[in-house]
């Protein structure tokens, strides 16, 4: 890749003195690519996709929505290693995300892009971009996507085969978006006496029936104000 945000950045990376890596500029990248929005998002040894760093009005909430429904163009990037290109939500006729699009739609989010983020078939994440306005990304704007994506997987190679990937500086601080999720998760597992999948599926399930973000929802949960009973409904 030879745009010049793209070599500027790989710049700072060779000159970077701090700790970790240099910040990713997720701004000057969305600018460079056309998008509204950013998300990055890793999925170390296999795990859930995290997000880790983001730019945009209505990113945290795109993610958040797709958390919530357990599926979507990010979710599809980093765990299957799909190139998801939606142009135009309100023309997509694919029966993947039933139930999504609509709702993404109400985001005033009118198109999204989902790049994965691999080393050959090892998945490591996803990078995801939307646009309030429809239309497809050019040629020229997806050559820089790829080679985007493809530099994040080399960064989070390299900086994991040095220390623990929770403590990079690829992470914003104070860590994992979704952190709190798997806390509360792990709260409704043991309250419940059920495992975690199944914990996070109530949660799923709550957050959903009740036009909530997820977040919302596990932030109730870890401040013991909503404990779910055994068919899911919220307990005093």
């Amino acid at each position: 890749m030879t745009h010049p945000v793209m070599t500027a950045y790989l710049r700072s990376l060779s000159s970077h003195t701090g700790p970790g890596t240099a910040p990713l500029p997720l701004a000057a990248f969305a600018d460079m690519l056309g998008l509204d929005g950013l998300a990055l998002l890793l999925s170390p040894s296999d795990g859930p996709a995290e997000l880790v760093q983001s730019h945009g009005e209505h990113t945290l909430a795109l993610e958040d929505l797709q958390q919530v429904q357990g599926q979507g163009p990010s979710l599809d990037a980093a765990h299957h290693g799909a190139l998801v290109l939606v142009p135009d939500v309100a023309e997509f006729t694919g029966e993947r995300w039933a139930g999504l699009l609509a709702a993404v739609e109400a985001l005033d989010i009118h198109a999204v892009f989902a790049f994965p983020v691999c080393i050959g078939i090892i998945g490591l994440g996803a990078l995801t971009g939307y646009r309030t306005r429809p239309g497809p990304m050019s040629t020229d704007q997806l050559t820089d996507a790829f080679g985007l994506a493809d530099t994040l997987a080399q960064l989070a190679i390299a900086t994991a085969a040095h220390a623990d990937l929770s403590d990079t500086a690829l992470l914003d601080d104070p860590g994992l978006h979704f952190a709190e999720v798997h806390q509360a998760t792990g709260m409704l597992s043991a309250q419940l006496h059920i495992s975690c999948d199944h914990a996070l599926i109530r949660l799923r399930g709550h957050a959903f029936s009740h036009d909530t973000p997820l977040l919302d929802a596990a932030r109730e949960v870890l401040g013991r104000r909503l404990r779910l009973d055994d068919d899911g409904t919220p307990q005093p």
